[in-house]
């Protein structure tokens, strides 16, 4: 695996300034997870008959970013990125046709629009509505929503790395 160039969160940070960085650390995680690796290493499935992948965690968490910071914050009405229905895990984890560039220009995107969305907000307090449930909630929820799916997610990356080539850690 490549150097480690990832940011550590601060030790005494504001609530903002920490989630951000434990968000941004999670993000850079998934990331190295799939440095170095082909189109053909990253659709590697984990056992049958799963279809998780490497390529598959981008592609969901591509989604995830799109449903809770665009979609809660900019536009309720704003298509997914592969499923038809929010959180379609078969079309999100089908990576069987999908590529590296694919997957990472639209993982990339995402996160460039939650980042410019966090930080056009004046403070954690900002509220959307979550249109899947209908419900209203706040910034603050979000970012730990999204940091507790990389969490989840980056536990799965871990094994579906080393199960590809052997390439343990974080």
């Amino acid at each position: 695996m490549t150097d480690d160039h990832r940011i550590a969160p601060p030790l005494l940070g504001s609530e903002r300034e920490t989630l951000r960085a434990f968000l941004d650390y999670q993000r850079e995680t998934l990331a190295r997870k799939c440095a170095g690796l082909g189109d053909d290493e990253l659709r590697e499935r984990s056992m049958p008959p799963s279809t998780l992948s490497l390529l598959a965690l981008v592609r969901h968490l591509a989604e995830v970013e799109r449903d809770w910071f665009r979609r809660v914050f900019e536009d309720e009405a704003a298509p997914m990125v592969w499923s038809v229905q929010p959180f379609d895990f078969q079309a999100a984890y089908d990576a069987s046709a999908s590529t590296r560039a694919e997957a990472f220009a639209a993982w990339e995107a995402e996160v460039e629009t939650s980042r410019r969305i966090e930080r056009g907000a004046a403070s954690m307090d900002l509220v959307g509505r979550q249109p899947r449930w209908e419900k209203d909630v706040s910034l603050r929820m979000v970012m730990v929503h999204v940091l507790l799916e990389y969490g989840r997610h980056n536990g799965h990356a871990d094994l579906l790395r080393e199960g590809v080539d052997g390439t343990v850690g974080a």
